[in-house]
C-alpha cells in the first residue's frame, strides 16, 4: 500500500511524540552545546533531512525514530582496515525477491518509516534502483550507506527518481592519502569527492559517516569543518569496534582517554558548524552534555529525548544471510528474516528483549544514573567482555563525574 506522506499512517500520539522529542533534542543540544546553527539549520535544512536523518529514538538525532539497516550485498569494491562487515569482492547478495518480501515487511511495522540499504558496498547490485522503488512503493524514503565511488552524475539521478532521498558516505580523513589507506585503494578520496558532488547535483540530502579511530583522530575535527563547509546536513562519528575486520585492528581502537579527547573535540566543534554530528558507539556524549551542562533546560529537555545506544529498540540490521541484529556491532541473531517474520522477530527476539530494558544491565552502566540516555556501548561490551550486559569500557563519565554511580 503506498503511503503518500511518511507521516501518514503512523498513529497520531506516535508520530507527534516523535516530532516533539527530536524538536526537543535539537534545543537540547543548542543550549548544552552552544549550537549557534539551530535556526539557519531548521528552516534551510530540517525539513528535508527528516525523511533521510539515520538516527534513533532521543541519540538528540534529528528524523525518523526508528532506524532498520538492510544489508542489500556483502560484496565491496573496497576492503577498509576497519569493515564490521568484512566485505570482499566475494561476498554475496541475496536474491531481489527476497529482499523485496523483506522491504514489505518493514513497512508494515508501524515505528518503521524509513530503511537504509547497506552493504558491502549497495551500488555493487545492479537493482539498487528497482530495490528502492520497493520501497518507495510502501511508503519508505531510502538512504543509502555508501562509499560513494561508484557514483557519477546519471547515478545520482537514477537513485533519486528511484526513491533515494539521502546518502550516508563513508569520509574518515580530508588527506587523501589517509583516507585512502585506511580504506585500503589508492585513488578512492578521488571518487568520494565526486559521489558527493553528484549527490548534491541531485538532491539527494549527503550524511556524512567517519570512522574514528587512533589513525585518523587527530583529523576527526577537520573532517567536522569540512563537512559544514560542503554543505552536509547531517553526520556520524563512529568508533572503530572490533568486530569483522576490525577484529584485526583491536589496538587501533579509541579507549578511555581517546573517548574522552574525541566527545569534547564533538562538542567543541559542533558549536561552529551548522551540520548537525552525532556519536555512534560512544553514547557517554549524551551523559557527557548532561553531566557538564549548565543550562537547566537543556538538562532537562536533554534527558527527556536523549536515549543514547539503540541496539535492539531504536534500530535493527539485517545481515545478507538473513540474520537480524539488534546493531552491526552486536553480532547475535535475534532471527532469520529470510526464514520468518520481520515484524515477529523484532517484536520478539530474545536479544532485543534483553536490550529494551535497562534494568539488564551489568557494572557501571546498570548503576550509573545516567543509564536511560546512555546505556553505554553494547558492541564493545560484548567485544571487549563477551558479555552484551556488561559495562561499556570505554566510559569516561564514570570517571570525570564519580557522581554519576
Amino acid at each position: 500500500m503506498h503511503r503518500p506522506s511518511a507521516m501518514k499512517g503512523l498513529p497520531p500520539q506516535l508520530h507527534l511524540r516523535n516530532l516533539a522529542r527530536q524538536g526537543g533534542a535539537l534545543l537540547a543540544l543548542r543550549l548544552l552545546v552552544g549550537w549557534r546553527h539551530l535556526g539557519r539549520w531548521t528552516l534551510r535544512d530540517g525539513l528535508r533531512t527528516i525523511p533521510v536523518a539515520a538516527g534513533s529514538v532521543g541519540m538528540g538525532c534529528i528524523g525518523f525514530p526508528y532506524h532498520p539497516v538492510i544489508e542489500v550485498t556483502s560484496k565491496c569494491n573496497l576492503s577498509c582496515i576497519h569493515c564490521h562487515v568484512g566485505s570482499s569482492s566475494l561476498g554475496v547478495s541475496p536474491p531481489f525477491e527476497e529482499l523485496a518480501r523483506l522491504i514489505r515487511g518493514i513497512s508494515q511495522i508501524p515505528e518503521f518509516r524509513m530503511v537504509v540499504f547497506t552493504g558491502g558496498e549497495p551500488l555493487v547490485r545492479e537493482d539498487l534502483p528497482e530495490l528502492a522503488r520497493v520501497a518507495k512503493g510502501v511508503g519508505l524514503p531510502v538512504v543509502i550507506a555508501t562509499n560513494a565511488t561508484l557514483i557519477d552524475d546519471g547515478t545520482a539521478r537514477v537513485l533519486r527518481r528511484s526513491g533515494v532521498v539521502g546518502a550516508a558516505i563513508s569520509l574518515d580523513a580530508v588527506d587523501p592519502g589517509l583516507h585512502d589507506r585506511i580504506r585500503g585503494k589508492r585513488g578512492t578520496f578521488e571518487k568520494v569527492m565526486r559521489g558527493i558532488e553528484a549527490c548534491q547535483r541531485a538532491g539527494i540530502v549527503v550524511q556524512i559517516n567517519i570512522t574514528a579511530m587512533k589513525e585518523n583522530a587527530d583529523h576527526i575535527a577537520e573532517v567536522l569543518r569540512w563537512s559544514h563547509r560542503r554543505g552536509a546536513e547531517i553526520g556520524l562519528v563512529y568508533q572503530l569496534v572490533p568486530v569483522g575486520r576490525g577484529e584485526r585492528i583491536r589496538d587501533r581502537a579509541l579507549l578511555v582517554e581517546e573517548n574522552r579527547r574525541l566527545m569534547r573535540t564533538l562538542r567543541e566543534v559542533q558549536r561552529e558548524i551548522k551540520t548537525v554530528f552525532e556519536p555512534v558507539a560512544s553514547p557517554q556524549y549524551w551523559a557527557y552534555l548532561l553531566a557538564s551542562g549548565s543550562s537547566n533546560l537543556g538538562r532537562r529537555l536533554g534527558g527527556w529525548t536523549f536515549r543514547g545506544c539503540t541496539a535492539g529498540w531504536g534500530m535493527l540490521y539485517v545481515k545478507a544471510d538473513g540474520d537480524v541484529w539488534p546493531c552491526p556491532f552486536v553480532p547475535l541473531s535475534a532471527g532469520n528474516a529470510f526464514e520468518g517474520d520481520i515484524g515477529e522477530i523484532w517484536r520478539k527476539g530474545e536479544v532485543f528483549r534483553l536490550l529494551r530494558d535497562r534494568r539488564n544491565l551489568k557494572g557501571s552502566c546498570g548503576s550509573c544514573r545516567w543509564r536511560e540516555v546512555c546505556g553505554g556501548c553494547r558492541g564493545k561490551a560484548l567485544a571487549y567482555s563477551g558479555d552484551l550486559l556488561a559495562e561499556d569500557p570505554t566510559c569516561f563519565v564514570r570517571e570525570d563525574y564519580p557522581s554519576s554511580l
